[in-house]
């Protein structure tokens, strides 16, 4: 579990994050919505650490990592599985080199060790016999699914998403959505997903996280969402710029 308490951290004197208090629990998809330049990308690298709080606590299975040395944070890394948006991956390396790079930092293991574990990965992730292809020998989906394989290579308790559909076609964004629900129920991880995809979080959000203006508006699961009285959230699922599938949903639930 992830604990985020009393949550503040301003860029120039501007307050991004104001207050935020949030649960993000064991064993299911735990997603994080709202507009663009509401705050959701900086909570989400503030819980990863990438970003240094001004104030309050983030708490990993109550452990405050707000407090912790470099040392310290090492070791809670090691427990963490990131995605970036696009996949970050390097295109220097193979596939294979790619999933391993983790393991080269953080485990004692053999090369043989770390190669079977990387080709297990990438089985995991519906991927064989692209080991030895680079970053721009395969498709879009299939890097989103290499940077997943590259995420849970050290056994995760923690997965962290930003937009993992950004790019994506709808039929591979829906591959990519239960891939990451499947291994949450399989390995009974922490998944935080930072998402502007309606469509996800009524497929696969099991606990959802509305930010607006900084603010924690909405906390609750993607079945209530549609019966929301927050003013916010409702222009924000109605917006225009939400998909037409994802607004019929809404009005067929209601």
């Amino acid at each position: 579990m992830i604990q985020a308490e009393g949550v503040c951290k301003s860029f120039d004197k501007k307050e991004v994050l104001s207050d935020i208090n949030a649960v993000f629990e064991p064993g299911k998809v735990n997603m994080i919505i709202g507009k663009s330049g509401s705050g959701k990308t900086v909570l989400l690298k503030s819980l990863i650490g990438l970003h240094t709080i001004d104030a309050g606590r983030i708490l990993y299975d109550n452990r405050d990592i707000t407090v912790m040395n470099s040392n310290q944070l090492k070791e809670i890394r090691k427990e963490l599985g990131v995605v970036f948006q696009g996949g970050a991956l390097f295109d220097s390396l193979t596939v294979l080199e790619n999933v391993k790079f983790p393991l080269n930092l953080f485990s004692a293991m053999s090369e043989k060790e770390k190669i079977e574990r990387a080709i297990f990965c990438l089985k995991r992730v519906n991927l064989e016999n692209v080991e030895n292809l680079y970053p721009a020998e395969i498709s879009g989906g299939m890097k989103k699914r290499v940077a997943i394989a590259r995420a849970i290579v050290l056994q995760p308790k923690y997965l962290f998403c930003d937009e993992p559909n950004s790019g994506l076609d709808p039929l591979t964004s829906i591959v990519i959505d239960n891939l990451l629900s499947e291994i949450t129920h399989e390995y009974n991880m922490t998944t935080v997903i930072n998402t502007h995809d309606m469509n996800s979080v009524f497929e696969i959000g099991e606990k959802v996280l509305f930010i607006h203006e900084g603010h924690k508006e909405w906390e609750g699961t993607n079945e209530n969402i549609m019966y929301s009285d927050n003013k916010a959230l409702n222009e924000f699922l109605f917006s225009s710029k939400l998909n037409k599938m994802v607004r019929e949903k809404l009005r067929r639930k209601c």
